[in-house]
């Protein structure tokens, strides 16, 4: 029997279910799991008013994370793996998982464990996973595995229905478009990777350094989006050091630039993102081997091979 902590956020409940679908054969299979849901000190809401929702992108983007309400367990307890199950927000990890990991209590609680990472998101995620590599490294933690479950709508209708929404709350088919969200089945079958980790931890397969999840499609990655992704982290990373300039988070002072950068931000999603990805399908003969080789480097650890589907996957 192993011991298990599982560190979960999620605003909208969505990834509280995907938590629940890979804790329940873990659990099944004899392995004590402790589920840590991260309560920050001020709550954000859900939905998000507009204004709320971009006055979080400078400290989301400068990983100035607000202090959580106290956790549930010690610091010094001692886990054998440790599960992150977080969100994306402005293509970077939500706030309460940074202010996690950048505890002190956080720290402690995965220095020298294997970690995996489990994200759910609309579709853009590579550079919060990039940001989370980095902490958890600083935190002397080992990335065994990461999962990504995505919204499969088309990236197009997505950028319509996410922030629906997050902003309203509503998340149903809307003018044709499909759902917003990861599909209930999609949800189901991650249950999948909870069966995959309770038979690696029956072997003790979480410290030979190796994935635990490989050949479960854990990690199915457009190297299209990752290149505008990177071009949107570059300019977050402009926007949140203006505003900031502007005052504190929640101050009168950040109103105007916020407004500027809302604007920016609809001119973006509907003109810059949508062109790009046109200009990336049109070269595609051209950069397919350096998209081929990013997919393949961005995918890593786990990947989205699916030689393991039959043996851990009970919907096939």
């Amino acid at each position: 029997m192993k011991h298990v902590l599982v560190v979960n956020y999620s605003q909208t409940g969505q990834l509280s279910d995907i938590a629940a679908q890979v804790i329940g054969p873990l659990r099944e299979a004899g392995h004590r799991v402790h589920l840590e849901t991260l309560v920050p000190a001020t709550p954000y809401p859900f939905p998000w008013p507009i204004v709320d929702f971009v006055d979080a992108m400078p400290e989301c983007v400068q990983l100035d994370a607000p202090p959580l309400k106290p956790l549930s367990v010690a610091a010094d307890t001692d886990f054998d793996l440790v599960i992150l199950c977080y969100q994306v927000w402005f293509l970077s990890p939500a706030l309460p998982m940074t202010a996690f990991l950048r505890s002190e209590a956080g720290r402690c609680l995965i220095r020298g464990k294997p970690v995996v990472t489990l994200v759910a998101c609309r579709n853009m995620w590579l550079s919060a996973q990039e940001t989370m590599q980095k902490l958890i490294a600083e935190a002397d933690g080992n990335l065994r595995d990461h999962i990504a479950l995505i919204d499969r709508g088309h990236p197009l209708a997505t950028f319509i229905t996410t922030p629906r929404w997050v902003l309203t709350g509503k998340r149903d088919s809307f003018l044709g478009m499909p759902p917003a969200g990861i599909a209930p089945a999609e949800i189901r079958r991650a249950s999948r990777f909870g069966r995959a980790m309770a038979d690696a931890l029956d072997r003790n397969a979480e410290k030979s350094g190796q994935p635990m999840l490989a050949g479960l499609r854990a990690v199915t990655v457009n190297p299209r989006l990752a290149i505008s992704e990177r071009a949107g982290r570059r300019a977050f990373g402009v926007w949140s050091r203006l505003i900031r300039a502007f005052g504190q988070r929640g101050s009168w002072q950040r109103r105007p630039i916020l407004l500027v950068f809302s604007v920016y931000l609809i001119v973006m999603v509907l003109t810059v993102v949508p062109t790009s990805l046109l200009l990336q399908w049109l070269l595609s003969p051209l950069l397919k081997s350096r998209l081929e080789g990013l997919r393949a480097q961005l995918e890593l650890p786990s990947g989205s091979e699916e030689f393991n589907l039959e043996k851990y996957d009970e919907s096939r």
